[in-house]
């Protein structure tokens, strides 16, 4: 599959597809396409419907094959921000729940489960998130722009709630308390900042959905 990823800042990922090669999409992902692509919804499963419900996409997807030829098809994003492609052939990639967009079909997703308690209450991303493995590319959205760091082993992150986009499975997820009450009621960074162990790659975005929410409120109410 070769991807083009064009526009800002509300990208559309194109992809083009070699004959009978496969990409399976989030439901409603898809924007336009040639006329030789054949589309089948699945669920893959109760196990699998469940688990995509859970880590906040839809139950069921679709997947789309070349026929008599290669194909083309276009998926806009759904959020200002960016698709990022990424393949997870080279290492797990723990996601924030409702970045997917796409993927080959050789890559397979799954639940992430925050081990710690405290942070699947006060982490940001709640107990669970969305992990890619496998083989193959896989196409993501991600709030406003990207900011990425390599943190070595026992290299630590402090993180604003919502601004982890993705990490490497390699890297572990923490929550740590703002220390001083003062702090705390008064400095407008709330009660628990999201930590971040290394090693491995993590992905920080500028304007998650919810602080874009927040933003614009005020204005709605407003307008009425």
């Amino acid at each position: 599959m070769r991807v083009e990823i064009k526009g800002s800042p509300m990208p559309v990922a194109i992809c083009h597809l070699a004959d009978g090669e496969s990409i399976k999409t989030e439901k409603g992902a898809m924007s336009w396409m040639s006329p030789n692509l054949d589309m089948t919804t699945t669920g893959g499963g109760i196990g699998n419907m469940m688990s995509r419900a859970f880590s906040g996409e839809s139950m069921f997807q679709n997947i789309y094959t070349a026929k008599n030829g290669e194909g083309m098809i276009a998926m806009a994003s759904s959020f200002p921000g960016e698709i990022l492609e990424l393949d997870v052939s080279q290492g797990d990639i723990i996601a924030q729940k409702r970045a997917f967009l796409a993927c080959e079909s050789t890559v397979e997703m799954s639940i992430f489960f925050q081990k710690k308690l405290g942070t699947g209450f006060f982490g940001g991303e709640g107990f669970i998130m969305q992990k890619f493995s496998g083989r193959g590319k896989v196409l993501l959205e991600i709030d406003g722009s990207i900011v990425t760091y390599q943190l070595k082993p026992e290299q630590t992150i402090m993180i604003d709630t919502g601004n982890l986009a993705m990490m490497e499975s390699t890297c572990s997820i923490d929550i740590e308390r703002v220390k001083g009450a003062k702090n705390m009621f008064f400095g407008g960074e709330g009660f628990f900042n999201t930590k971040i162990t290394g090693p491995g790659k993590i992905w920080l975005q500028t304007m998650p959905a919810n602080t874009m929410a927040q933003a614009i409120s005020p204005f709605l109410t407003t307008a009425k």
